[in-house]
């Protein structure tokens, strides 16, 4: 399909930004008008975790990305097999993401 000219994004992304980030837990919280990602690294038996990363964005934005996270885990599980969750119970984040 071809691409209009007023549709085209340059998205730049530096060095430092390339390399990511690891995160193994997220702290989600809003308000009526935002939402707040904290992204942490959990170190195994330490009693302290870093935030990496605050993302935040607008309800309408939050729901797009979620929709984009939804599509992608189904077409990741559809290469690769169903994401499982070993160990994870009602009382705990599932995967270290909690809300």
């Amino acid at each position: 399909m071809p691409q209009n000219e007023e549709n085209k994004l340059n998205i730049e992304l530096s060095e430092d930004v390339a390399g990511g980030v690891y995160s193994n837990l997220a702290l989600i919280v809003h308000s009526p008008v935002e939402f707040v990602f904290d992204f942490i690294r959990v170190v195994p038996g330490r009693p302290q975790a870093k935030v990496y990363s605050r993302i935040i964005m607008a309800p309408q934005h939050a729901k797009g990305f979620l929709r984009a996270l939804s599509e992608n885990i189904q077409k990741y599980e559809n290469q690769f097999g169903e994401i499982q969750n070993p160990g994870s119970s009602s009382d705990k984040p599932v995967s270290g993401f909690q809300h």
